[in-house]
């Protein structure tokens, strides 16, 4: 017997097979790229994003061998939306995350509304990334397909329905909706109602883990597992990442190093104050029942991985990152790095911030260009520990997941720079992981959360904070905090 955990992200998916005591059996990935339109648009085929899920699952379930897949569980980024016809067909492309054509309508909302009233409902920064913007959009440019939507679909919905299971969502990808009060973990029919939809062309809210149904036969012919497997509601990736790393009582913190950075912090109430909004802290339904998750972010991995794509060479059999941390030098760069290639998220959620290098000379190098945005994403890093910790108070270690912790460079920075432990697990897939543990929780493996994570959840690596290294890079961090304001009339 044992368990699926599949993390769908924005640029590729994963699937990972797990035995009920956390031993990784199959891994698989499978990428795709968004379409980007200049200036704000970015767009995914569904096919595409089908195909991917498909394949990655089935590549996956081939190494099960005499261990049957008895669940599934998916967990996915937020804020994508998908519209469906009434029997949940595509209409046109998926709007992704990082889409900001909604830029007008946040606006509009912001005076109209204003940002507080939507954050003491939402917990969220009123931002363009978020779908009931996104359709409000819409509404207001694409009448037509507008009109004919039957529903505004998550990535996790519309991949449930395609297995065969029932149009749900688990209450922490709702609130990416910027529609659901996480109070009382329901569509928010004022917000609603500012969009000119109903929640009837949403999917149904539910608590992550509940059982949405069985695949069916159709799709089991594509993904390569057994009609019949549970289906088990998942949630947000970042949500089932902190999952999968241990983090479930209050005050426990976990950083997944994905595309986007994600420093989530759980927590026993929703923090909906005036400082946190001030500081762009979400706050916002978690897994589990009775717990909720603050949470600060930016897009460090799109930055590190544009890096090594353009500064580094061809790995070959070897580690991209690697080779380009072992050519550069150990003294810090003294180039100032701004991360902030699709915009900026927490505190300012500057969907007009773009990336920026300044101080580099005709003697620098690949390998330094490369550290120096290491440096900067660890300076950025350090900005937004800072701030969460204003928000739900101080917190001095925290553990890494995801594909980001292959740079012990870029833990070390991070460590140094924001003066906090940081601890990886022996399992660096934990979204996945946290996926797989909402199946076996849902199924009987295991009897509640608690249970599954002393089960499967072990400590691998360690990384204290230096604080020689951090006295080195102070001046540069106090530039760095200069850079993004000083760009500000260019923008």
């Amino acid at each position: 017997m044992s368990l699926m955990g599949v993390d769908v992200g924005t640029s590729a998916c994963k699937a990972t097979l797990f035995a009920a005591d956390g031993r990784e059996l199959t891994h698989a990935v499978v990428s795709y790229r968004p379409t980007f339109t200049p200036p704000d648009r970015v767009e995914l085929d569904p096919e595409v994003l089908w195909q991917a899920v498909a394949g990655a699952m089935g590549q996956a379930s081939a190494g099960a061998g005499d261990d049957p897949v008895t669940a599934l569980t998916i967990g996915t980024h937020g804020e994508t939306i998908l519209p469906l016809d009434a029997d949940g067909r595509p209409l046109g492309p998926a709007i992704l995350n990082a889409d900001s054509r909604a830029r007008t309508e946040a606006l509009r909302w912001e005076e109209e509304m204003g940002r507080e009233t939507v954050f003491a409902t939402t917990g969220l920064v009123l931002s363009p990334m978020y779908p009931l913007l996104k359709i409000s959009w819409l509404r207001q440019h694409e009448p037509d397909l507008f009109r004919t939507s039957a529903r505004f679909a998550s990535v996790l919905d519309y991949l449930l329905t395609r297995l065969g299971g029932a149009a749900y969502v688990d209450h922490s990808l709702a609130s990416r909706y910027m529609a659901l009060d996480v109070r009382t973990r329901q569509w928010s029919e004022p917000l609603l109602a500012a969009a000119g939809i109903t929640p009837e062309v949403l999917p149904q809210p539910v608590p992550a883990g509940t059982v949405a149904g069985t695949l069916s036969a159709e799709a089991a012919a594509s993904v390569g597992l057994p009609a019949g497997v549970h289906l088990v509601v998942g949630g947000h990736d970042q949500a089932c990442a902190a999952l999968g790393a241990g983090a479930i009582a209050p005050g426990a913190v976990a950083d997944s190093l994905g595309t986007y950075e994600c420093l989530t912090a759980v927590v026993a109430a929703p923090s909906l104050t005036a400082e946190a909004l001030a500081a762009g802290i979400d706050s916002y339904c978690y897994l589990l029942p009775d717990r909720f998750m603050t949470i600060a972010y930016f897009p460090s991995g799109i930055a590190a991985k544009w890096s090594c794509d353009t500064f580094g060479h061809p790995a070959g059999d070897g580690d991209p990152y690697a080779a380009l941390e072992a050519a550069a030098p150990d003294e810090p760069t003294g180039i100032i790095a701004l991360p902030h290639l699709i915009g900026s998220c927490t505190p300012h959620f500057d969907s007009a911030a773009r990336g920026a290098l300044y101080g580099f000379t005709p003697t620098t190098t690949r390998a330094q260009l490369h550290r120096a945005v290491l440096e900067g994403i660890a300076c950025e890093f350090a900005l937004v520990v800072e701030l969460l910790q204003r928000v739900v108070g101080r917190f001095d270690s925290l553990v890494a997941t995801g594909g980001g912790t292959r740079s012990r460079l870029g833990l070390r920075l991070r460590a140094a720079l924001a003066g906090v432990h940081i601890e990886t697990p022996e399992v660096r897939e934990a979204a996945c992981l946290g996926a797989a543990l909402l199946a076996g929780i849902a199924t009987g493996v295991y009897r509640d959360a608690g249970e599954a994570v002393a089960r499967t959840v072990r400590s691998g690596a360690a990384i204290a904070p230096e604080p020689d290294l951090a006295a080195a890079y102070a001046e540069q961090l106090a530039r760095y905090r200069e850079l993004y304001p000083a760009l500000k009339p260019l923008r």
